[in-house]
């Protein structure tokens, strides 16, 4: 019976570990909530939201691996003095541990948005 438990524990504990090591989906909080910060809130099942740091957006994007492209993006169009709105310009991402690697439609790297807590 101790044997039956022990291999018990171990499984629990091997299960336990090789869940940890899992990398997180696309899905989560991104880039920072101060003010004049771009931002992005991407929800299970496609749907995003975020701002520019100026102008809401509102779209959707596909996951695939690593790789993530965002549908058209639509959004308000404020005038905001200094702040740069490069996020507005986003077509897709390469996902990280804790990063996104925004693209432009050209497939240049526009910028950077981490993962927040």
């Amino acid at each position: 019976m101790s044997a039956l438990g022990l291999l018990g524990a171990v499984l629990l504990l091997s299960s336990c570990a090789t869940s940890s090591t899992v990398a997180p989906g696309p899905e989560g909080n991104w880039g920072s909530d101060g003010p004049g910060q771009p931002s992005l809130v991407l929800e299970a099942g496609g749907k995003l939201h975020g701002t520019d740091g100026c102008n809401r957006l509102l779209g959707s994007y596909e996951a695939s691996g690593t790789d993530i492209t965002f549908g058209p993006l639509g959004g308000t169009r404020m005038f905001c003095e200094g702040v740069d709105t490069w996020l507005s310009h986003a077509a897709g991402a390469t996902l990280g541990a804790d990063t996104l690697e925004i693209m432009d439609a050209q497939g240049q790297r526009i910028g950077t948005l981490e993962r927040m807590p």
